[in-house]
């Protein structure tokens, strides 16, 4: 039950940062328009990469140590101090770099990019990876909620009209640091002092900067295609790339919570040898990220072309048809959440994913070259697609030997059929009615029920899985 609570509150904290810039979503993107959308998303792009390099994958290996030192207050604490201090220092560094290469190279936008350097400094005090590392997802969704919510207010009362682009990029990276912040004082009572000499940062360098690799690498081909639009396209084609991108990671929040809340916990069955229970949790995991990642793609699919310039406005009119190609990543990062995040890093089997996302980085480039050019925003849509599908292809074959791969889709196909179903109908429906709040809620609701009687008339596994969840919580 306390991994379904952690998903429960890492789910709805990631749902919380997806839904609350959807929220500003509309209002920005009439009020700045795409073209300053765009250079948002160029700026953030650039910025991505710096406090990435600062964070040098700390976030998992921090998550990951915590967990084997959970049940010792001091090992763990140790671990604490050691961690955040080298987190400190590689930010700082980064920080340094930043700022160099902002005055240095920077003729065009240099106000906006000094602005998202706030973002380096909330990496520097982000401490959520010792809490995940418990298990304790609680804290960090309660604390964040309430800063998430106050930049809420902030955007719709500061952000009128289009010179207010500096403003709106202060409130989002300082209601990161101030989240950040805020997680400070949960540590008394969860960790004690430890002498600075013991603390041997650089001890946790190379572990750290192993981890480094593929997180870096991830988020080439995340933040590759703005910066090739950016360069590649007009400022007003990556504006309605970013939007549909936000709109497609918003539901893909929803799934990939698994992942963060999984980690810590199939590393602590590794680290005491439980190997039957590691791989028990993938095929459980495995089948429910298909049960919903599945309906969520085909849905988002259906409603894309009509969704976009209604939600988003008429300067985003392309953005529908960048949501339609780019929703199948929705699946294959769900799938990879699994086979990667949740099971070759937690069993240390880190070069592996090192590999396969770097197979992903590679090709993103090589796609986008081609793909922009001739199809400019749709392209890097469809360039994502490929490269997520090569990294969730690699990765299946990397752990073959060791997972029974056909026990793994042995659902899947019911999941397809009843979703493909659910597609059609709700598409049918989307093209006949107007877009509406109503309307879009009737699509939603006819989706639901079309999907749960096909997984009822195919007698899926998970309506067994949740039956037994729902007995298990009454008792």
């Amino acid at each position: 039950m306390k991994v379904i609570k952690n998903y429960l509150y890492n789910a709805g904290y990631q749902i919380l940062n997806m839904v609350l810039p959807l929220i500003t979503v509309p209002y920005i993107s009439r009020v700045l328009g795409a073209h300053d959308v765009g250079i948002n998303e160029y700026t953030n792009s650039w910025v991505t990469f710096f406090y990435l390099m600062g964070q040098m994958g700390i976030t998992l290996y921090g998550n990951r140590e915590v967990a084997y030192h959970r049940e010792d207050i001091y090992e763990r604490s140790k671990t604490f101090w050691g961690v955040e201090a080298l987190q400190l220092l590689t930010v700082s560094a980064s920080l340094i770099a930043y700022l160099f290469a902002v005055f240095l190279f920077s003729t065009t936008f240099k106000h906006y990019f000094l602005l998202q350097g706030i973002w380096i400094l909330a990496t520097g005090v982000d401490v959520s990876w010792y809490f995940m590392g418990l298990e304790n997802f609680k804290v960090t969704v309660v604390r964040n909620t309430l800063v998430k919510l106050a930049s809420i207010v902030l955007i719709f009362t500061v952000i009128k009209d289009t010179g207010d682009l500096g403003k709106y990029i202060v409130i989002l990276g300082s209601a990161q640091l101030l989240g950040n912040l805020t997680l400070w004082p949960y540590l008394r009572g969860n960790i004690v002092w430890v002498k600075i000499r013991e603390w041997h940062p650089f001890s946790h360098f190379y572990p750290a900067l192993l981890l480094f690799i593929p997180t870096i690498t991830t988020q080439v081909y995340l933040v590759l295609n703005r910066l090739m639009l950016g360069r590649m396209s007009t400022q007003a084609s990556l504006g309605n790339f970013g939007q549909a991108d936000k709109i497609v990671k918003f539901v893909l929040a929803i799934v990939t919570a698994t992942g963060t809340v999984m980690l810590p916990h199939v590393a602590s069955k590794f680290a005491k040898g439980d190997i039957k229970g590691v791989r028990a949790s993938l095929y459980s995991s495995f089948n429910f990220v298909s049960a919903i990642s599945i309906p969520m793609m085909f849905g988002l699919m259906a409603i894309a072309r009509r969704f976009a310039p209604w939600f988003l406005g008429a300067d985003f009119n392309m953005a529908g048809e960048i949501m339609f190609l780019e929703a199948p990543i929705i699946v294959l990062i769900a799938w990879s959440n699994v086979t990667g995040t949740q099971y070759l890093m937690p069993v240390n089997r880190v070069k592996e994913y090192t590999t396969s996302v770097t197979i992903g980085a590679v090709s993103n480039v090589v796609f986008n070259l081609f793909l922009i050019e001739g199809w400019g925003a749709n392209g890097a849509a469809v360039a994502t697609v490929c490269s997520e599908f090569l990294v969730t292809a690699s990765q299946i074959m990397m752990i073959r030997h060791t997972i029974r791969r056909r026990l793994m889709f042995k659902e899947v196909w019911k999941y397809f059929l009843c979703g493909l179903l659910m597609y059609l109908v709700v598409n049918r429906l989307c093209l006949i009615i107007n877009m509406s709040v109503g309307n879009l809620i009737l699509e939603v609701v006819v989706g639901v029920l079309i999907y749960l009687i096909g997984l009822v008339v195919t007698r899926a596994s998970i309506l067994d899985e949740a039956k037994k969840l729902l007995a298990a919580k009454q008792k």
